[in-house]
């Protein structure tokens, strides 16, 4: 067994926070993510059974018994690469909270927003058993884009659709938007669990996104794909002098690439 800070996983992990941060996406301790780690993986981390104990309530009952690696409350994402040890850990997670089994050294724990990861997560693992990662940052022009649309799920997504011809292909079953709330409670992570029933994706209003998936990079770029297309939409939306793609363009793209889109988005 290896020290954790040398894990394939966690030094992927440590590596996108300081492109995310290069991005302008994670200004001092903005962000957060989180993976749950294989049974092979975890294996692999010489872990500490008996390390620090934090008592939570409502843990996910099939999120008991996982190992996760998530970084750390106030954890400065230009730095994560170069002070894995305080910034990034591993916890196991129990039925009445979770255990420090790895990692967080001077005393440091997990973020503040961990609540809505181990939601999240739990709400994912109930759609796609190959889930595994939650990712949250402040895609900036994503966060601009709640301040000029409508925050409602089907006009969002529908916008979003129009911009790129690959928004529909890589997010077919849209995105989730919240309104402003305040981050790191039950409240906001009750309201993003709930929205990933059905989607993978969630937006909060004046503040950032957070994408679930199978690895970091599938993670991720969910994110630059809906911030390309943002982006898109900023620039464009007080000049231009077409829609974007049509109804018609979009149920032709799903008929090439075999996708079903979310119901009642395209208007057949």
């Amino acid at each position: 067994m290896a020290d954790y800070k040398d894990h394939k996983v966690v030094r992927e992990l440590a590596d996108l926070t300081y492109t995310m941060w290069n991005m302008g996406w994670d200004e001092k301790n903005g962000g957060n993510i989180s993976y749950i780690l294989f049974d092979d993986e975890v294996k692999e981390i010489d872990i500490d059974e008996n390390g620090r104990f934090y008592e939570m309530v409502s843990i996910p009952e099939n999120m008991v018994g996982k190992y996760i690696v998530i970084t750390a409350s106030g954890s400065n994402f230009r730095l994560v690469r170069d002070d894995v040890e305080s910034t990034v850990g591993v916890i196991r997670v129990e039925e009445n909270g979770y255990t420090i089994v790895a990692g967080f050294a001077n005393d440091n724990k997990p973020t503040s927003e961990i609540y809505m990861h181990l939601l999240s997560h739990g709400t994912r693992l109930k759609a796609d058993p190959e889930h595994r990662v939650i990712v949250h940052n402040h895609a900036t022009e994503i966060s601009e884009m709640t301040f000029v649309h409508e925050l409602d799920d089907t006009s969002f997504t529908r916008t979003l659709w129009s911009m790129i011809t690959e928004c529909i292909v890589v997010f077919p079953d849209g995105v989730g938007v919240l309104p402003w709330m305040v981050c790191g409670n039950e409240e906001i992570g009750l309201a993003t669990a709930k929205k990933m029933e059905t989607c993978r994706i969630v937006v909060w209003a004046h503040h950032g996104i957070l994408a679930s998936g199978s690895s970091l990079n599938d993670a991720f770029g969910l994110i630059e794909t809906v911030n390309k297309a943002a982006k898109i939409y900023m620039e464009t939306v007080d000049k231009r002098i077409t829609t974007g793609i049509t109804d018609e363009q979009l149920i032709e793209l799903c008929a090439f690439f075999n996708i079903t889109p979310k119901e009642g988005i395209i208007k057949a």
